[in-house]
């Protein structure tokens, strides 16, 4: 089933010929329709910029892209100049949405044939990017021992063997570009293999001493494993969605998905499509933050990672 949210343009989006199951109209902020739809199941999300309160800070649809899954929304642009600029394109797509039209042809096209971040690249400004990190906020998980400044994004393998540490390491290469990063493993050593620039490994016992010797960086990535994610700002949590290795995930803990509910899941080395994404969604009862195929570590891997950390507000600066 479909739904719509609409303003400014109702008239032609309730002219659209699919099912809808739910039909909204006015003006709303990111968090209405983020409590509206976060736990409602559609098919595609026909909304209209413009129902959008406050739409042109792009903070507001970085909230919705961070809630919703955005390869099932359908955003109609307004015909301002804002919306048209080149600039305005590339930052929404560097938020992970690559489905956007101005006309109904193209909301019937998008519906049939959904774009994934191949047929927009062409209007990504990756150049455009800032490179200072005066919106990048603090990070007060280890002020009481005045250790460190620093974003910690931490990364965790949910089913065994995700691949968090070659994760962790593309993230490193991309993010490396615009800030200062650096990335240490915990209790493993895996990053000997690597041999990449700024990555460390440590122990649990040693990880805040770790933490606080990289007090300059501006990003610390950590390779979590079995240690207490507490200490990170974010954490992504990866799934190889594989037949065996969700089997034995639910064999280890029946209760896995209930207590992933709101946490960023990505499903990594996945060769789902949208309808297999939107099917795990049902049976586990969680939201996808990312679908990422299998990667090539040995080749420039930017178009894969930096729509997720423009989800994240990692990469793109919002005025």
């Amino acid at each position: 089933m479909n739904v719509i949210v609409s303003n400014k343009y109702k008239d032609l989006l309730n002219s659209l010929d699919f099912e809808i199951s739910k039909n909204i109209n006015g003006e709303f902020t990111a968090d209405e329709i983020i409590e509206s739809f976060s736990n409602f199941f559609f098919n595609r999300m026909f909304l209209d910029i413009t129902a959008i309160k406050d739409y042109k800070n792009l903070e507001n649809i970085q909230k919705l892209s961070i809630n919703l899954d955005m390869s099932r929304v359908i955003l109609f642009l307004d015909d301002d100049l804002e919306c048209s600029s080149p600039e305005f394109l590339s930052k929404i797509i560097s938020l992970g949405i690559y489905n956007f039209t101005r006309n109904k042809e193209g909301i019937i096209y998008l519906y049939n044939h959904p774009n994934i971040y191949r047929d927009v690249a062409h209007l990504h400004k990756i150049n455009s990017f800032p490179q200072v990190n005066n919106n990048m906020g603090t990070v007060n998980s280890l002020n009481q021992k005045g250790s460190t400044q620093a974003k910690i994004l931490g990364v965790k393998n949910l089913t065994s063997h995700a691949g968090a540490t070659t994760f962790v390491n593309s993230l490193l290469k991309v993010l490396s570009q615009y800030y200062y990063t650096v990335a240490i493993e915990v209790n493993k050593r895996d990053f000997l293999f690597l041999k990449e620039e700024n990555t460390f490994s440590t122990t649990s016992v040693d990880l805040r001493n770790t933490i606080a010797s990289k007090s300059d960086a501006d990003i610390i990535l950590l390779d979590l494993n079995d240690v207490d994610e507490s200490i990170c700002t974010d954490v992504l949590y990866l799934i190889e969605p594989s037949t065996i290795k969700l089997n034995k995930l639910i064999l280890l803990d029946r209760n896995i998905f209930n207590k992933m509910m709101r946490k960023k899941i990505i499903l990594n080395q996945s060769l789902l499509g949208n309808s297999d994404v939107s099917e795990f969604e049902r049976e586990s009862g969680v939201k996808v933050f990312y679908n990422i195929p299998p990667i090539n570590d040995k080749i420039d891997n930017s178009s894969v990672f930096l729509p997720i950390l423009g989800k994240l507000g990692y990469i793109q600066r919002v005025d």
